[in-house]
């Protein structure tokens, strides 16, 4: 009878979630890039900055990218000291208006991105300024695109989740699932339409105007965050802007993840950080997750006619939310039946990235530990 009723419970999740009016499982907010409108853009209002630390393997890619925006594009790179040659590299990319800084000791209080991105925005002088992550490859008129939309709108910062590598087998499992859950814990179309309470946005490529970033006081307000990119659209909502975040193919990661312990370093930075550091949020995410993604496969297997009728309406449901997401990648819907299996994988790296902050170490990420205050 408990099992009845907890599969029943965990039905009426998954098609509450279907039901939401702001359908955060759909691929809705798309951007794309027009090639041809690299042919004619003038850029000479923008600049980009780039922080790289050990960013050797795909920093030359992603300013090859930067060549083919259009004309009068700055582009400023932070070497965040690294060891493997990033500085020399940036240095021989094909691009007029380029400069390599080196980056200065990291201080307390600041993560290192942050600290190599405030360091290169000492040196704009644009009204409009790019954040791109080193490993980040934009296609032909992406910048155009972003500045016509934010334009268009009157968006003071449009940001763009980067598709990520989904080759592996790992990849194939966990990666869209990231996505996924990034969009059901921040849904976009709330944030798009400035609502009060969600902040979204997607840290790999983002535009925002500089006289924004002046405003909020620059990316010292939000120095020591780990979740930087909604903070960042927090600070710019706060200010009175507006932000727009969306998926995009126009955009794509170059770091890849062969097998779960890169992919769980990526989750486990700020897992735990999603939920403020809260062990009682943390005890209602795992009930949560629990019940959404375990109830129905034990029910179908242990629980009576009714409760197994339950569970496969219960799994049907949770895999029609991620199917969206798998057809927007290209990626075979029969994934989505994996759906109990990946949101066991992620609550056990949440828990991972608890139990790191309760031995001291808030974050981890490029070789720096940030520890807990």
């Amino acid at each position: 009878m408990l099992l009845t009723i907890l599969v029943l419970i965990s039905l009426l999740v998954w098609l509450g979630l279907l039901a939401q009016p702001w359908r955060p499982w759909l691929m809705r907010e798309r951007f794309a890039a027009d090639a041809s409108d690299a042919d004619t853009a003038e850029l000479s209002d923008v600049t980009v900055l780039i922080p790289a630390r050990d960013e050797a393997e795909s920093l030359e890619r992603t300013l090859a990218a930067l060549a083919r925006q259009g004309s009068g594009l700055s582009v400023i790179v932070v070497d965040d000291n690294s060891s493997d040659g990033t500085a020399e590299i940036a240095s021989a990319a094909p691009l007029e208006k380029l400069s390599v800084i080196p980056g200065q000791s990291l201080p307390d209080g600041w993560t290192g991105k942050l600290w190599a991105l405030e360091q290169a925005r000492q040196h704009v002088a644009t009204p409009r300024v790019v954040l791109l992550d080193a490993d980040i490859r934009i296609a032909p008129g992406t910048i155009a695109g972003l500045k016509a939309k934010a334009v268009a709108e009157d968006r003071q910062m449009v940001s763009l989740m980067a598709h990520l590598r989904m080759t592996s087998v790992a990849e194939r499992l966990l990666i869209p699932a990231f996505i996924y859950f990034f969009k059901l814990l921040y849904p976009f179309a709330l944030s798009n339409a400035d609502s009060r309470h969600v902040a979204a946005a997607a840290g790999g490529c983002v535009l925002i105007d500089a006289a924004m970033l002046d405003r909020i006081g620059g990316f010292g307000a939000l120095a020591d965050a780990v979740i930087d990119d909604c903070t960042l659209a927090r600070c710019v909502r706060s200010a009175g802007g507006r932000t727009w975040v969306g998926v995009t193919h126009a955009a794509d990661s170059l770091r890849g993840y062969d097998d779960f312990r890169g992919i769980h370093a990526m989750v486990a930075r700020s897992a735990y950080s999603q939920l403020r550091y809260s062990p009682w949020l943390l005890a209602g995410c795992t009930l949560a997750m629990a019940l959404m993604f375990w109830v129905p496969p034990v029910a179908l297997v242990l629980g009576g006619a009714t409760a197994r009728w339950l569970a496969v309406g219960a799994w049907l449901a949770m895999a029609a939310s991620y199917v969206p997401t798998l057809v927007y990648y290209g990626l075979s819907r029969f994934w989505a039946l994996a759906l109990p299996l990946i949101g066991t994988i992620y609550l056990a790296m949440t828990w991972s990235s608890a139990l790191r902050y309760w031995q001291g170490v808030r974050t981890a990420w490029r070789g720096r530990a940030y520890h807990r205050p």
